[in-house]
This record gives C-alpha cells, sequence and structure tokens, in this order.
C-alpha cells in the first residue's frame, strides 16, 4: 500500500495511522484539512435560494 501523503510503500497491517504509514503523515494530512488546502465540492440546495412569501398586511 502506498501512503497518500509521502508516497512511500508500507505493509497496511503494520501501520495504526491507515490509510497513511505514519502518525506524521496522519497530522500533515489533518493540517492539510485544518488549513483549507483540501475542500469537498458543494452542490447548492435550491430550495435556499428561494425567498420567503411576502407577508400581505
Amino acid at each position: 500500500m502506498k501512503c497518500p501523503i509521502c508516497q512511500n510503500e508500507f505493509k497496511p497491517d503494520e501501520s495504526p495511522a491507515l490509510p497513511f504509514c505514519s502518525e506524521r503523515c496522519k497530522l500533515i494530512d489533518l493540517g492539510r484539512w485544518l488549513g483549507e488546502e483540501y475542500s469537498l465540492p458543494s452542490i447548492p440546495d435550491p430550495e435556499d435560494d428561494e425567498q420567503p412569501p411576502e407577508w400581505n398586511n
């Protein structure tokens, strides 16, 4: 198996930090998420764009 951070080959049964080869690579990945280097695509909800009905007084 290849670590997605450092690209080193490792045995999955020997890593406590799957899918990473080490705790270090796991923390690097976490730092990238927290630093907003990674993101997930967002699909806008069409219902959120609807305007509330006008209240007739």
